[in-house]
C-alpha cells in the first residue's frame, strides 16, 4: 500500500513540488495524482528513480511504496 502523506512529506523535504516530481518521471500531474491515490500503479523504474530523486534511503522508500501499516487518515477514510 502506497503511503501518500509519507510521500508527499519526503518530496516537500527534498524541495520539491508535485509538478517537479510529476515532470522528472515525464507524467503529467493527473497521472501521478492517480497514482498517488490507489488508481494506477508505480512502475518499478519511477520507484527507483523517485527514491534516487527524492534521496530516500531503503528504508524510507520501502515505508512510501510498500507501507502496511495504516495511517490515522485512512484508517478514518475505511470507516
Amino acid at each position: 500500500m502506497f503511503d501518500k502523506n509519507l510521500f508527499k512529506y519526503y518530496v516537500a523535504r527534498a524541495g520539491k513540488t508535485l509538478y517537479e516530481t510529476a515532470a522528472f518521471l515525464r507524467i503529467s500531474e493527473a497521472t501521478l495524482h492517480r497514482k498517488m491515490n490507489g488508481t494506477s500503479d508505480f512502475t518499478r523504474d519511477e520507484i527507483q528513480r523517485l527514491k534516487e530523486f527524492l534521496s530516500l534511503s531503503d528504508d524510507e522508500s520501502m515505508q512510501v511504496f510498500f507501507a502496511t501499516k495504516l495511517t490515522q487518515t485512512q484508517v478514518k477514510e475505511a470507516q
